[in-house]
């Protein structure tokens, strides 16, 4: 039988700034990886400081405490030959770097030289790029060590270390979720290991991170960029895999510039291994990756930031049950609470399909009225509004007596409130500042009003906890008699196209582009958007999922005249 080089990944939820948390979890993935006889293992990128960290990487003592949560790390590793991500520095400045450990010894560090800087990436504030390629040799074979956006562009360091003979580069990351996002990372890993006649394998974070998630689904992929094995998708997990040491040996000579560091030592081989050959890659279908996503998003920052439950305004609408659901999903309906506050306005439809969606999750409901407290606020402030007409005003009002007793709950029980509002009401600023945008953490921000609907349907087909009606009636915010969201928005299904196109795509759309909507709905709708900016900046952090989310990835100025073309 060939010899065979036996490579894991170890895909971990690493927490920033947990640098004892986040050794522990590599130390405990080390030993499972020692006991199944892997040769090398990869952990992703900054795994011992959690990604991103952002402005921690500004204070002396966290570089510091990361520097002796590699050395601490180092002494625990005896084998296998182990590479793991920090942060590196020297007087230069900060590196993204990653440790190649061996034997209690830190072998040779890589250096990442391409910083990303656009979307959510910053790397360029705090690191400075390396210099050059790091080749290691172990046994018969050679490998390389590069770091997530090295793979993104031809040439070096990827080509570089396969001219001077790596047959195999590890390639670790932080690589945060959108919809489809695995498929551009194989397009782009396929385009480099066939260039280059490599293997790679791929090993990526998993995890939430305020609002960002990685979702794992780390590979191996062979020269001919074929993916031959993959992790599962939004969980921590260690992928193992054999790769026959013929495919990986080149005989080629070195280039100027790439350093090869002797590991100085062999592949294990004084205990039988079982090979592990290739294993079946599942990918999820696109709605239930949504789900899985904004599920570990949901877990990860309650359980992450300790808050002792979630507490939720429950309304008999689309958006609130679908919040709702994911909550018990990721949480477990011991950790939710809902609350419905009806008003004169609220139809007894509303009130039916509540009660019946909390029954359906088996979780707690609270009724609260309003309309004597939004009596309370008539009656003070009726001198004030004599002789104007009832607007908005009022219509906010209640919304903001709705987020005053969420808040309540959350102050007195230490329940974090979940807000209910979707990208498409983001967007174009239906949704009430300091009312229905009250909270500490807004699940389904990016998600646009369409795809809430994908996702009940979704959901539903697992277990029908959403009442049809739910997702059948036609959404309003009942706000006052007979209210529809139609009557200030264009349909969702043109109205998601439009705010894609504009947010996503940084496009002028035009009457030509959606000719379903005149051309000054259109206007209107850009108009909307550009003026809602200064609620979004008030708005709590939620799940990325698509391509541009409101925050670090679309950074608008709130002071902005200009305005787009039609």
């Amino acid at each position: 039988m060939d010899r065979a080089i036996r490579i894991g990944l170890a895909q971990i939820n690493s927490t920033v700034g947990d640098l004892a948390g986040n050794i522990d979890r590599v130390t405990s993935f080390v030993n499972r990886a020692r006991d199944h006889d892997v040769d090398i293992l990869a952990f992703p990128e900054l795994a011992i400081t959690g990604y991103p960290p952002e402005d921690l990487l500004l204070k002396k003592g966290f570089i510091d405490a990361n520097i002796r949560a590699i050395n601490d790390l180092t002494s625990r590793i005896d084998a296998p030959v182990t590479i793991v991500g920090f942060v590196d520095a020297s007087n230069r400045g900060l590196y993204n770097a990653a440790a190649v450990i061996y034997k209690r010894r830190i072998r040779g560090i890589y250096r990442k030289e391409f910083l990303p800087n656009y979307g959510v990436f910053d790397e360029k504030r705090y690191f400075i790029p390396g210099e050059r390629p790091r080749i290691f040799r172990f046994g018969n074979i050679m490998f390389g060590v590069s770091i997530c956006e090295d793979t993104w562009f031809k040439g070096p360091p990827i080509s570089a270390m396969a001219r001077m003979g790596a047959g195999l580069i590890f390639n670790i990351n932080a690589s945060p979720y959108h919809m489809g996002k695995i498929y551009e990372r194989e397009d782009i890993v396929r385009n480099r290991a066939r260039e280059n006649r490599v293997w790679i394998a791929y090993t990526n974070l998993v995890g939430g991170q305020d609002e960002l998630v990685f979702d794992g689904q780390s590979f191996v992929m062979d020269r001919s960029g074929n993916v031959a094995a993959s992790s599962e998708a939004f969980e921590e997990d260690l992928l193992i895999f054999d790769i026959a040491e013929k495919d990986l040996v080149k005989k080629q000579p070195g280039i100027e510039g790439t350093s090869v560091m002797n590991i100085s030592g062999v592949p294990r081989d004084n205990r039988p291994k079982k090979p592990v050959g290739a294993s079946p890659v599942v990918r999820l279908d696109p709605v239930e990756e949504v789900y899985q996503a904004l599920k570990l998003g949901l877990h990860d920052y309650v359980r992450k930031n300790g808050f002792k439950g979630t507490v939720i305004g429950l309304s008999g609408g689309i958006d609130s049950a679908l919040v709702a659901a994911l909550a018990v999903d990721a949480l477990g309906k011991e950790n939710v609470t809902t609350v419905f506050m009806p008003s004169k306005y609220t139809s007894w439809e509303s009130r039916e399909d509540a009660y019946q969606l909390a029954e359906n999750l088996g979780i707690h409901i609270i009724e609260i009225p309003i309309d004597g407290i939004l009596e309370g606020y008539f009656k003070s402030l009726k001198p004030l509004f004599a002789g104007l007409k009832e607007d908005t005003t009022e219509e906010n009002i209640q919304a903001r007596i709705r987020g005053n007793i969420l808040m309540a709950f959350s102050n007195k029980f230490g329940w974090i409130v979940l807000t209910t509002g979707n990208k498409s009401e983001m967007s174009v600023g239906y949704a009430t500042l300091y009312g229905d945008m009250a909270g500490g953490f807004a699940v389904i921000k990016d998600v646009p009003k369409t795809v809430v609907y994908d996702i009940c349907a979704w959901r539903n087909k697992k277990g029908p906890v959403i009442p049809e009606r739910i997702i059948t009636k036609e959404p309003t915010a009942e706000l006052k008699a007979g209210q529809k969201d139609s009557d200030s928005l264009p349909p969702y299904d043109h109205l998601d196209q439009v705010l894609k196109s504009y947010i996503e795509e940084d496009k002028e759309p035009t009457a030509r582009d959606f000719p379903a909507l005149p051309a000054e709905e259109i206007a209107r709708v850009l108009r909307m958007v550009d003026l809602s900016e200064y609620k979004r900046r008030q708005s709590p952090p939620g799940i990325k999922i698509t391509p541009k989310a409101f925050g670090k990835d679309r950074r608008m100025p709130i002071t902005n005249k200009f305005k787009a073309s039609q």
